[in-house]
């Protein structure tokens, strides 16, 4: 890990707007058709983002430049359900936005941590940032005594894809969401497992 930057748990009130803005530059691609407009998007983005399921990087000077966020039986990083769509929403957006969003929900399996996302800030790619984020997943799921670490990666998103090959991951079942690929601009994705 480079100098740098540190790798910590969680982020911190003042961190949150941070956090979701970065997350939301990562995924507005595929999640602005169901959460538009992006600023009740980011509003209900920051109700609901968990700092006890993040892991977050920053630079020296403070400033935020990747997270990784991840699931567990208690909770993920982008948590939240019906109740916080209606309250940003109102009633009939929050209840189609969250039958679509529950469209991409995983299930957690034993002993398995799941991800739940990995952003890093475009000025700091290729400095390290999501190897040293992919690292301290790896040890977060030893210390939760989980023997692996699981992740969806989409198939417009080969740049990941190849990261998480280079950290042992190994490409699993590809699951094709044939229609739904009009809403999150995707068609295909694979689950990708590291033994730990």
């Amino acid at each position: 890990m480079s100098e740098d930057y540190s790798v910590i748990d969680g982020f911190t009130q003042t961190q949150r707007g941070a956090v979701v803005r970065l997350f939301w530059a990562a995924f507005k691609g595929k999640l602005n058709p169901v959460m538009k407009p992006e600023t009740k998007a980011l509003k209900f983005l920051e109700m609901v983002a968990d700092p006890a399921h993040a892991i977050c990087v920053l630079t020296s000077d403070g400033i935020l430049i990747g997270v990784a966020g991840f699931k567990t039986k208690r909770g993920g990083f982008v948590g939240g359900g019906l109740k916080e769509l209606c309250a940003i929403y109102g009633l009939i957006g929050g209840i189609w936005r969250g039958l679509v969003l529950s469209l991409l929900e995983r299930p957690l399996e034993p002993e398995t941590l799941l991800m739940d996302g990995i952003f890093v800030e475009d000025t700091a790619r290729g400095m390290g940032v999501g190897t040293a984020l992919l690292m301290a997943i790896k040890d977060k799921a030893r210390d939760s005594n989980c023997s692996k670490v699981r992740l969806d990666v989409i198939d417009v998103n080969p740049r990941a894809r190849a990261l998480y090959e280079r950290q042992g991951f190994q490409a699993g079942i590809t699951s094709d969401i044939g229609p739904l690929h009009h809403i999150f601009r995707f068609q295909k994705s694979t689950t990708m497992i590291c033994d730990i």
